[in-house]
Formats: C-alpha cells, sequence, structure tokens
C-alpha cells in the first residue's frame, strides 16, 4: 500500500463522513481525497512532483492533510518543518534537505522571508491557512484548475515520501528519510492494536509535523475513518471544551500535556466524562503521574505507545497491563523485531539493561545526505540503535532507563534522570521536573534538578532532597535543586534538558 491509498480507500467508504474539523472549518473524505488530488496534480505541473523536495511550515490547519497526502500521490517528498524551529535551524534544514518550495502558514511566512536571501536553492514560497503576504503566492493560485482525479505517477512503497526531523539536541536536527512501507506498516500496527474504533472523534492535539502526531495518529485516524479535530496549538482549556462541547472521545498526548489537564484549575472529571480513550508517548511518563491519571480518570482508556523518529512506532502497552507493569513502556508489535544489545552489538537476555535496537520495513530509509550518521545508527545486520537504554523483561515488556545521551556518569558511576525524576514526581507538590547534569572538578558532574511546583504548594530545597535520600542511593541525590516558573519544551511538549544543561556547561571546556 502506498501512502495516498490510505485516504483513497476511506473515501471510497465513507465520502460523506466528516474527516477533517477546525473550528467552523470541516471536510468529507470525499472531499479531503479530491483536493489531494488537485493538489498533486498542481504540483505535477509545477514540474515538483518525483524527484523533488517540498516542504510544509504550519501548525496543525486544514490545509496541511492536503499536502501531505496530495505530496505523497505526486512523488514528491515532503519535508515537515517544525513550527519551533529557530531562524538558524529553519535555514539550516531547508538548505541541507534541497527543499525547493514551501507551504507556510501565512502567520509564519514572515520567518521564511527573513533568510530566503540566504537559501539559494528554495525557489517558491506559497501561502496557506490566510492572505499570502507579500512576495509569496497564495495556494489557490497555486493549485489553479488541476483536475481532481488520481495523478498518473509510477510510485513503489520502499520509496522515499516524506522527511521529519530529530530533536535537534546535540546539533542541528538530522533529516529522516521514511519511505512508504515503513510508515503504512506503522499506522497498520496501530490500527490492530491500539483500540480506536471508527467511531472515535479523534483530537490531534500533538503537532502533524512530528512524528507520533502525524504518521502513528493522523494516518492512522484516516485509515480507520475516524473523524479527526486540529488543534493548530496545544490548550488543556480547549481540550477539555472539545470533548465536553464538540465530542472529542479520543486523543494522542505527550505526558506533559496529561500533566497539563489534571493540573488545570479548571479541571473537573466530569468535564471529561466523554474522553474514552487517552494513548500517550514521545516522552517517559511517570509512574505517580501514571496512579494519578489511573485515580482522578478511572474511565478513560490509558494505552500507552513508544517509537521514534528512525523507526516510528515499535510498542504498546494495552490497558489491562496498566497496574502490573506500569513502569513500561509496553511489548513490541507481534510482528516486529526488538532486541536489548550490549556495546559489541550483542543480544542480552531478559533483564540486563542496554541499548534497544529494532529491524525491519519500519526503520527509516536513512538520514538525508549523511552517510555516516546513517552508518552509526544503523549496523550491517539492519539493526538501528535506538539510543534509549533499557531492558526486555521475561514477558516482553520493555522498561527504558534512560536516553544514553542524558545519563549522568559521576566518579565512574551510571546515574539514569529517569530514575531521580520519579522520585521526585512522587512528591504531592511537585507538578513538573527535569534533571541532568551538572560540571564538578572531583567528580565529572552531579545530579541537578529544575522542578515546578504544583499551584499553591511549596517545600523548600533541603526538604526535596531529604525526601529523594529516603528513595535512593544517597550517590544518586540530586545535589542542586532550582525552582522554576515553567521548562523549556519542544514542540510537542518534551522537556528539553539541553537547553537547561547549557547554561551550566556554559564556559567549561567540555559538555559532559
Amino acid at each position: 500500500m502506498l501512502i495516498g491509498e490510505i485516504l483513497a480507500n476511506t473515501a471510497a467508504r465513507v465520502p460523506d463522513k466528516p474527516a477533517i474539523v477546525a473550528g467552523e472549518f470541516s471536510q468529507t473524505y470525499g472531499e479531503l481525497d479530491r483536493t489531494a488530488n488537485r493538489f498533486a496534480q498542481a504540483l505535477i505541473s509545477a514540474g515538483l512532483g518525483k524527484g523533488h523536495n517540498i516542504g510544509i511550515y504550519s501548525p496543525n490547519k486544514p490545509d496541511y492533510p492536503v499536502i501531505y497526502f496530495g505530496a505523497a500521490r505526486s512523488g514528491a517528498i515532503l519535508a515537515h518543518l517544525s513550527a519551533r524551529f529557530s531562524l538558524g535551524e529553519l535555514q539550516n534544514v531547508i538548505d541541507s534537505t534541497d527543499i525547493e518550495a514551501i507551504f507556510v502558514d501565512a502567520g509564519l511566512a514572515g520567518n521564511l522571508m527573513d533568510i530566503w536571501g540566504d537559501l539559494p536553492g528554495l525557489k517558491r514560497i506559497i501561502a496557506i491557512g490566510g492572505a499570502a503576504p507579500e512576495g509569496t503566492e497564495s495556494l489557490a493560485g497555486f493549485i489553479g484548475d488541476a483536475p481532481d482525479t488520481p495523478p498518473d505517477v509510477a510510485l513503489t512503497d520502499d520509496e522515499a515520501f516524506a522527511i521529519t526531523y530529530t530533536g535537534g539536541t546535540t546539533g542541528f536536527p538530522k533529516g529522516v528519510v521514511a519511505g512508504h512501507q515503513s510508515r503504512v506498516i506503522g499506522c497498520l500496527r496501530a490500527e490492530r492494536e491500539f483500540g480506536l474504533t471508527e467511531d472515535d472523534v479523534f483530537c490531534c492535539s500533538t503537532p502533524l509535523f512530528h512524528i507520533a502526531g502525524l504518521f502513528v495518529w493522523f494516518q492512522t485516524g484516516v485509515l480507520i475513518g475516524n473523524t479527526l479535530v486540529l488543534m493548530p496549538a496545544w490548550d488543556a482549556e480547549e481540550f477539555m471544551r472539545l470533548v465536553e462541547e464538540d465530542g472529542v472521545t479520543a486523543s494522542f498526548m505527550i505526558p506533559t500535556q496529561i500533566n497539563g489537564i489534571i493540573s488545570h484549575p479548571n479541571f473537573a472529571a466530569e468535564r471529561l466524562k466523554g474522553w474514552r480513550y487517552g494513548n500517550f508517548g514521545g516522552a517517559p511518563n511517570p509512574v505517580a503521574q501514571m496512579q494519578k491519571m489511573l485515580d482522578v480518570l478511572p474511565y478513560v482508556i490509558w494505552v500507552e505507545q513508544y517509537g521514534q523518529s528512525e523507526s516510528g512506532n515499535l510498542t504498546v502497552r494495552p490497558p489491562e497491563f496498566c497496574a502490573a507493569k506500569m513502569a513500561s513502556a509496553g511489548r513490541a508489535f507481534a510482528d516486529l523485531d526488538m532486541a536489548i544489545f550490549d556495546a559489541d552489538d550483542n543480544p542480552l537476555p531478559p533483564g540486563e539493561v542496554g541499548e534497544l535496537v529494532t529491524r525491519g520495513v519500519h526503520v527509516m530509509i536513512g538520514y538525508y545526505k549523511n552517510a555516516e550518521a546513517t552508518k552509526a545508527a544503523i549496523n550491517s545486520d539492519g539493526w538501528i540503535r535506538t539510543g534509549d537504554v533499557g531492558y526486555i523483561d521475561e514477558d516482553g515488556f520493555l522498561f527504558l532507563v534512560d536516553r544514553s545521551k542524558d545519563m549522568i556518569i559521576s566518579g565512574g558511576e551510571n546515574i539514569y534522570p529517569s530514575e531521580i525524576e520519579n522520585a521526585l514526581y512522587s512528591h504531592a507538590a511537585v507538578n513538573e521536573c527535569a534533571v541532568f547534569g551538572i560540571p564538578d572538578d572531583y567528580w565529572g558532574e552531579l545530579p541537578a534538578a529544575h522542578v515546578v511546583l504544583e499551584d499553591g504548594e511549596s517545600v523548600d530545597e533541603e526538604a526535596l532532597m531529604d525526601f529523594c535520600i529516603e528513595r535512593l542511593a544517597r550517590h544518586k541525590r540530586p545535589r542542586m535543586i532550582k525552582f522554576v516558573e515553567e521548562l523549556p519544551k519542544t514542540a510537542v511538549g518534551k522537556i528539553q534538558k539541553n537547553i537547561i544543561r547549557a547554561h551550566y556547561w556554559a564556559g567549561t571546556e567540555r559538555t559532559i
């Protein structure tokens, strides 16, 4: 199956069902299918079809699905640019990914115009989601009178169709090249094992430019035939309103988003009684928060997933294992190879900690024009190194210890920040926290934490340190705790420890 066929099959089955809802905007599956065809035809007529790289730079707006499926049908490779990229990141990824034309939300067009002169390969800027600013084209003008028939383009399922970007926590983001089959298999697995139904109204509350929001969830919703409600920006109050007033029944969220709901001053479980299904992933979910989710929203079916840009979705933890395997990220999909390797690429037995690896058709084609990084990530047997450290238990459930790059090495001892974070989250006064390493002349580095407190709660640094000592080996306790108003986050809600760490390592000759 090709990506474009996912939409075509659903449109043939339920052409008059609402597919996309965004405020007052509503579009049926039949309308979306025909408009995607027109966009594909326009790309081909403009010389931007097969063999060309184009980009989309937008939050979750109604034109995004059209551009996504239309580009896939045209043979063009669509690069998904984060709406949160800095100008430096934006310039780097456009230039390094050979993007010839960008479809940009009108509200973000100014960012592109500021750097266009430094991007010789970027030929066209087409505005979407509003009036085209001076110097750009309109989407309506670009599509013109293109026909709504399927384009005649020879495509195979192993060809590239999309580029997404890594988090950029160790430098500029790398472009992850995905083929049709790698992302089709992901949503087929999700349809089979996640538990959505055709009657669900699914809220797209994470950005479509991110792999989880787009490939795992939006695409799966289209495959199933859900009505998909687009949120252009995350807002906990607005999500509660969508459930309460607009009939949203299902969602995918980053744990920080769920935390934002259950700690919101206007939170009331009664408001969310229509929220049937909640899937979450994208970042570790502390055990203390999982327990709180079960306590305050017991009628929500909670399903955890785990994956990454380079390999798509890998695991699922069914709701019946919420209590028994609360600290687990789930078990591998039934038809997926996953293992734990040591430093020499030898498989480890159940219970032993090492690096998580996987292989199969779900793995990326590679990093765009970066053979060295691709070779470092994928070994000769096709196993891709995830960079995540953990173990698989006797029942096949994955337990993540931490990201290998986040590990703190203090006096030769490995300290995993997630262990300290779990201890901090179990304190009633802690709303959010981030643990990271700070430089120390004797130990090399020591654990430190930034903590956001719950509204109305108070605790001092010494008391919180003592709380950790009661739950952790003494050498793992945070040596510094700083109370802050908020933590920096990516566009999808992941806490950016690299930004926090940078302040403490500035001026040193090393970063570890």
